[in-house]
């Protein structure tokens, strides 16, 4: 398609970004939607100048929203270039915005994407800005030719970034270390980008300028609904006090309806979760090729490439600030997909929404009919654990008790496409039983979604918790035994006495065989899941090592929980656990010779066999071990 860009682009490949539909109808397309729009004409908007052709002195224009769905012109003025300035080859045209609000609000959050142009040519997109308490609206722009040149990578799914974003956290683990877990990687994709100085460029708008100043991406414009609480003071220090947008509806329009497609200027958003709970940002469209769509001008996260919904916006207000000005904005309907997240920008695709996780959560109490939550979340190895966690825990601070002793009955199930259910079932009481609930469901997906063996697809999430306002835990206080010298292929009854929260004692009964091939002194141990798993890790590889996703989710659901009573008869014997897989009894001849073998094999040593396992539920959360040693006699 000869002539279509301007000589001196050579960052890209041309070919990559050639449209899927004719120039001309494009052009049309470009036309219509901004004819009321007080711009440039763009129906030369696809012809770009390259960084080196942008002179000191140099007047354009910008294009942004600053009220509902209307673009409106802005006036750029251009201060110089900085070479490298985002890296090799990276470079920053430096700009002086004005018109429309600037003068008071400066360059705002929300205006990432904002397209420039000189002369009818797209220049690049507004991405930087002097940060807080700026006098002057001075901005970075991104050139178009790096981000499309960085946008239009092909990859895989998972990349080494992707992997390094993902929560790093051993199972089980407690409420405390899951969270603090998932806070660290939502903390490291969250870093800005280092500050660029303004070195080597002779403008007299920086004369005036303190020497310490430096370049920052413009933060995005965060929108958030139904969030509160600790959750939300969770957001608010990861991403900063931006974190507290707009309501997520879009109001209605008093404009004609528009058409699903983005132009360049229009506000879009990033969507990651939606449904009775949102979570998203907002920025501004560079350029649209086809389908193709490339916005802010510089990192989401920088994940690389992602799958999150694309969205229609709608700026509801412009927020001045000495600190950081921002646009209100609220996400709209969905109209395509974010399909890579670069250094440089943003990209996506117009059409169909990604598929997305489904998370219901029933919520019961004795004080209110049954309440269901019902919202979808972002496939995502980082963001699928970390909003289901922060979803399932908000919720319940929101309509129970958020201080005080409380008890939380889970139950429910993740489908793992392929590999088949998670299966949920716990109780959590104290000071803080919101957060173990919703790590008891967040907590296999993480460790699923991180693993390194196959990927996982998680089709949806489903919950029930029953709420009590009381602290319902009991503690293992005595344990006998019914026979006191039981023979081989006796069935004895093992008797639990627990105590209450408020000193009322029960007895347990659970009847247990001992085998008939056992004889001399076993160990009875009767525990709670809490101390039980802790006594097999220690012998026991833990789930996040296992050798693949069928048994990983084995080991979730036959993990200790806190609604039961377990009783374990044990045999002091050498065994081996090969392959993930439980080997007792093994003489030592055996485990050197699979030792020996078989390399690469992990072998772990085991001190004793399980000659037998039960376990009975409660309504309470158990507390307490103890431990009895058990003769058997000879037939």
């Amino acid at each position: 398609m000869p002539g279509r860009y301007t000589s001196g682009i050579h960052l890209f490949d041309r070919a990559r970004v050639r449209p899927s539909r004719p120039l001309l109808t494009v052009a049309c397309f470009v036309t219509a939607v901004l004819c009321a729009v007080p711009a440039p004409r763009l129906s030369g908007a696809e012809e770009f100048l390259p960084v080196e052709a942008v002179k000191p002195g140099m007047h354009g224009t910008g294009i942004s929203v600053f009220a509902g769905e209307t673009r409106a012109r802005f006036d750029v003025e251009i201060l110089g270039t900085l070479p490298n300035a985002a890296g090799p080859r990276r470079h920053l045209i430096l700009a002086r915005l004005s018109g429309q609000r600037l003068a008071e609000t400066g360059v705002m959050q929300g205006m990432s994407g904002s397209p420039v142009y000189i002369d009818g040519k797209l220049i690049g997109a507004v991405s930087y800005s002097l940060g807080a308490f700026s006098k002057e609206p001075i901005a970075g722009i991104t050139p178009i030719a790096d981000m499309i040149d960085a946008t239009n990578q092909t990859s895989g799914t998972t990349s080494p970034a992707r992997v390094a974003a993902a929560a790093q956290l051993r199972w089980p683990a407690s409420p405390a270390e899951f969270a603090a877990s998932l806070r660290d990687a939502f903390t490291r994709v969250t870093r800005t980008s280092a500050p660029i100085p303004l070195t080597g460029l002779d403008a007299p708008a920086l004369a005036n300028l303190p020497d310490d100043v430096r370049l920052r991406p413009i933060s995005v414009a965060y929108t958030m609904s139904g969030f509160s609480g600790d959750t939300a003071a969770a957001f608010t220090q990861a991403l900063g006090p931006q974190a507290s947008g707009a309501p997520a509806a879009t109001p209605a329009s008093p404009e004609p309806a528009r058409a699903a497609a983005l132009a360049p200027g229009d506000a879009v958003g990033v969507s990651l979760i939606r449904g009775d709970l949102t979570f998203g940002a907002t920025g501004t469209v560079t350029h649209v090729d086809g389908s193709r769509v490339y916005a802010f001008g510089h990192p989401f996260f920088n994940l690389g490439p992602t799958e999150f919904p694309m969205t229609r916006a709608w700026v509801q207000t412009l927020l001045p600030s000495l600190n950081v000005s921002q646009k209100l904005a609220a996400i709209g309907d969905v109209v395509g997909t974010v399909r890579q997240d670069r250094s440089t920008a943003i990209a996506g695709t117009l059409g169909a929404g990604p598929s997305l996780v489904p998370v219901s959560v029933s919520l019961a109490s004795d004080r209110a009919a049954t309440r269901t939550f019902k919202f979808e979340i972002v496939k995502d190895q980082l963001f699928t654990p970390l909003l289901t966690f922060a979803s399932i825990a908000n919720t319940l601070q929101a309509y129970e008790r958020e201080f005080g002793v409380a008890t939380f009955l889970v139950r429910g199930t993740a489908e793992v496409r392929d590999y088949g259910t998670i299966a949920i079932d716990d109780v959590f009481a104290g000071d803080a039983p919101a957060i173990g609930a919703a790590a008891s469901v967040s907590g296999p997906l993480a460790l699923l979604l991180r693993n390194e063996r196959q990927p996982v697809q998680i089709d949806a999430v489903n919950i029930t918790i029953q709420s009590f306002e009381e602290p319902r835990t009991a503690s293992i206080e005595r344990v006998w035994l019914g026979t006191r010298e039981p023979r081989p292929g006796d069935t004895v009854s093992v008797h639990v006495v627990t105590r209450s929260y408020r000193g009322d004692e029960r007895t347990h009964t659970i009847p247990i065989r001992i085998p008939p091939t056992e004889s001399g002194t076993l160990s009875l141990i009767v525990s709670d899941g809490t101390r039980l798993a802790a006594t097999e890790l220690r012998e026991l590889r833990p789930p996040s090592t296992s050798d693949s996703v069928s048994q990983l989710i084995r080991a979730f659901n036959e993990a200790r929980r806190n609604n039961r009573i377990y009783v374990k008869l044990t045999r002091t014997v050498p065994g081996a656990v090969v392959g993930g897989e439980r080997e007792p009894a093994l003489p030592p001849s055996v485990l050197a010779v699979i030792e020996g073998a078989q390399p690469g094999t992990q072998v772990q040593p085991l001190s004793s066999v399980v000659v037998g396992e039960w376990d009975v539920a409660s309504d309470e959360a158990i507390t307490g071990q103890r431990t009895l040693q058990v003769p058997v006699r000879d037939n």
